[in-house]
């Protein structure tokens, strides 16, 4: 079991009602791979400066991720400085500086070619298709927009989406691309594009899941300390797609095991900046977790 990610590693500067963090660690693909590292091994494909020091790599490295497809170029990495209110599900970017992102080509090392499980990250959708183009068969494959792609490359990202098998996007995505209020509209309209399943992810109130005209839904656990929701929606995805692939079962039983997943590597990440909480992580704590979240959703039969 092997998993493929292909997304952006940054620095971020984050502001939030709780406190401020200056040029940390972040990045949609450095996410995804810190929370996926804890469900199997991670092969990360990204692009840094020359500024990007070695003890993120010792961090990354220290998680068992692969970083042979990590490109050091000359330049400046990429940089997002953004705020939150008490609403944390919606940030306020105040600058981005794609530096060397913005020249990215993702070249996938002949290793990785074989890789099982494939995570097209927040990326143009051309990439992405890109990607899709170097890896021989994999099993399954999971890509993630945002609406800055949605609105300028329509036609490009449903070309994506007919060759994946699901898509990972937000509540407003969902609407904006779908072109629907309605989420159960929204959502139908998706699937008739390609992809199998979409995963809809709604921040502090959980995600859904849409697969063959049937929900799922996933809650979002109650927690006392929150500090930084940035890069909760790529600790789902790892999650998620890390689980799927530690079992390689694809069925509804474990799609729906996969989504608690999710949600629990979210909600530790987000009682803390940056990728800290996770670094200090274990095994211990994400099984007592996933146990809290299957008790707050139990019922019994009338």
């Amino acid at each position: 079991m092997s998993i493929l990610v292909v997304g952006s590693v940054a620095f971020d500067t984050i502001r939030t009602p709780f406190g401020q963090a200056t040029e940390v660690l972040g990045g949609s693909a450095t996410y995804f791979s810190a929370a996926a590292s804890f469900f199997g091994d991670v092969r990360l494909v990204a692009v840094v400066g020359e500024d990007f020091p070695e003890d993120h790599l010792g961090f990354l490295r220290e998680r068992k991720v692969d970083l042979r497809g990590l490109q050091r170029v000359p330049g400046r990495t990429f940089r997002w400085v953004g705020e939150y209110g008490f609403d944390l599900n919606e940030a306020r970017t105040l600058d981005t500086q794609l530096n060397v992102f913005a020249d990215f080509a993702p070249k996938i090392p002949e290793e990785y070619r074989d890789s099982e499980v494939v995570f097209l990250a927040n990326i143009d959708p051309d990439l992405q298709r890109e990607v899709l183009r170097q890896v021989r068969r994999p099993a399954f494959v999971a890509a993630d927009t945002m609406n800055y792609w949605i609105a300028r490359k329509p036609d490009s990202l449903r070309q994506t989406l007919g060759l994946v098998d699901t898509l990972v996007i937000n509540d407003a995505e969902t609407r904006q691309l779908a072109g629907e209020a309605n989420l159960v509209q929204a959502a139908r309209k998706i699937l008739g594009w390609g992809p199998r399943g979409l995963v809809i992810k709604r921040g502090e109130y959980g995600a859904l899941m849409f697969n063959d005209g049937d929900w799922f839904a996933a809650p979002a656990l109650p927690l006392e300390a929150i500090q930084d929701p940035t890069g909760a929606g790529d600790c789902f995805a790892g999650g998620f797609i890390g689980y799927l692939a530690n079992t390689m079962n694809f069925g509804d039983a474990s799609v729906r095991k996969a989504m608690i997943m999710g949600s629990v590597m979210a909600s530790f990440n987000v009682e803390a900046f940056s990728l800290d909480r996770l670094r200090a992580l274990t095994s211990g704590e994400i099984q007592a977790r996933f146990r809290a979240f299957k008790r707050l959703a139990h019922f019994e039969d009338l």
